[in-house]
């Protein structure tokens, strides 16, 4: 039995809830595996979690819920905060 089998039965909020139950330094060392993992993603994967925010960030516009900001505007900003 290989870890993916023993996790098909854990939910990911299953496994968040105990996680979150862990003490402090526990939790710490096992975000800092989880985010170690995601800087051995290959190529592949990096597009598809580019995707994922992509697909998620248009269906934000289209729902309203965020909105455009003109390229020109953006980079008025950066040049304001960087001058001050």
């Amino acid at each position: 039995m290989d870890a993916s089998d023993r996790m098909e039965s854990v939910t990911r909020e299953d496994l968040l809830s105990e996680a979150l139950k862990l003490p402090l330094k526990e939790r710490a060392d096992l975000a800092g595996e989880l985010l170690k993992s995601l800087e051995e993603l290959t190529e592949a994967e990096h597009k598809e979690l580019w995707l994922d925010v992509a697909e998620r960030r248009l269906q934000e516009m289209r729902d309203g819920k965020v909105r455009e900001i003109p390229a020109e505007e953006v980079f008025a900003r950066g040049r304001e905060r960087r001058a001050s």
